[in-house]
């Protein structure tokens, strides 16, 4: 049986060799479920392509569930949601004393600020635009990452507050970013939390008046109650990521991975498999070639351990990924030109998850995620209505 065959036309066969499938009513679905959880405003954090799946698709679905923020790492970022029409509250971290801010300042951007040099130089910008500034300042509170030291933060606020004074900007926030969340204990999150209302005194009283505290992280939000403040800024609790060591939230998995078998052939026990055939075929079987491959973000090191699933059976991959083709050793079960290969699916449905190719592979779920596209296509769908356009 061909494609054509199973199809009925061959112009209804995908161009596209693999395809992520993108559910937006579960990313909807994990909003809510944080915001019914934690009872306070929700940041949707849509950065990197809103981890691959779709910046703008998902801006608007997060909106929609009810997330009043959104939050992104560059300037660049920022300004596509506004030229997108976006125009709820947007906050970017990574602007520095180099970064052009003249439009996200103009564009009504709010702009995190975590040293002099990056407050001058919003503040800058809103002189040359004639807007004020709407700043976030952040403050390290032990991630050793970003944000203003603790012996730097009450200058930083300092001078925060005479551009408040002189017109140039408004501090309307104050943030700060947790390193331990993970950890299910509850103390594992104290003594950021305690430094960070230090810095909020500190701030205060240096005469500024921030309206919106934020700490949690998706980790969190979904397991620190103390650090819920004002905002939870969620990334990748939203795409279905469970953060939290040992603990599940009910989240849903929002990406489904696909390609098909496009080659398939039966080889004698013996045989090796791709690149220095450092895979050697242990009985007569068959091979399928899938045609995806680390060019389109599939991690190299699945050769060793990775699964996929073709007629709802799992299929070890072999042989060393290529850049562009993976081989599956399906035995002799019956698989045919054009059957589905699943590589990322729903774990309840025996397919493997972002989670089990971090675990073959050695990093994290957001990493694998993220990494997604090269040739790959991406399609969005509302699996509580219909497929959007």
């Amino acid at each position: 049986m061909t494609p054509a065959d199973r199809t009925g036309s061959p112009a209804s066969v995908p161009t596209a060799l693999a395809t992520r499938i993108v559910d937006l009513a579960a990313i909807a679905r994990n909003i809510r479920r944080i915001r019914e959880h934690t009872g306070t405003d929700v940041m949707a954090v849509v950065k990197a392509d809103g981890f691959g799946h779709g910046w703008l698709e998902v801006a608007h679905t997060a909106l929609d569930a009810g997330a009043k923020w959104l939050g992104v790492a560059t300037v660049d970022e920022a300004l596509d949601l506004r030229r997108a029409g976006v125009t709820a509250p947007v906050l970017c971290w990574l602007a520095d004393p180099w970064t052009n801010l003249l439009d996200a300042v103009q564009q009504g951007v709010t702009v995190s600020c975590a040293n002099r040099e990056t407050l001058d130089a919003v503040a800058g910008a809103a002189g040359e635009t004639g807007a004020v500034a709407e700043v976030h300042l952040e403050l390290d509170t032990g991630m050793s990452r970003g944000g203003a030291p603790e012996a730097e933060w009450l200058a930083l606020c300092v001078a925060a507050a005479e551009f408040e004074r002189a017109g140039s900007l408004v501090v309307t926030g104050l943030w700060s970013h947790l390193a331990l969340a993970v950890d299910p204990d509850p103390s594992s999150t104290d003594a950021q939390r305690l430094a960070f209302e230090h810095g909020v005194e500190v701030a205060r009283s240096a005469d500024l008046a921030p309206m919106t505290l934020h700490l949690a992280n998706s980790a969190g939000a979904l397991d620190h109650p103390d650090t819920w403040l004002d905002l939870v800024r969620c990334g990748a609790s939203l795409y279905g990521i469970e953060t939290v060591l040992g603990r599940t939230h009910g989240l849903e998995s929002a990406m489904r991975v696909v390609s098909r078998v496009s080659q398939l052939r039966r080889v004698s026990a013996g045989t090796g498999v791709s690149y220095s055939h450092a895979y050697v075929a242990e009985r007569d079987t068959t091979l399928v070639l899938v045609p995806v491959g680390y060019g389109d973000g599939i991690p190299r090191d699945l050769s060793h351990g990775g699964e996929v699933v073709i007629g709802g059976l799992r299929h070890p991959v072999v042989g060393a990924i290529s850049m562009d083709q993976l081989i599956v050793d399906v035995g002799d079960h019956p698989v045919v030109l054009g059957d589905e290969v699943v590589l990322l699916g729903s774990p309840e449905k025996g397919e493997p998850d972002a989670q089990e190719w971090a675990d073959v592979t050695g990093t994290i779920s957001h990493e694998i995620l993220t990494g997604l596209g090269g040739r790959m296509a991406r399609r969005h769908i509302n699996a509580d209505t219909k497929a959007t356009p």
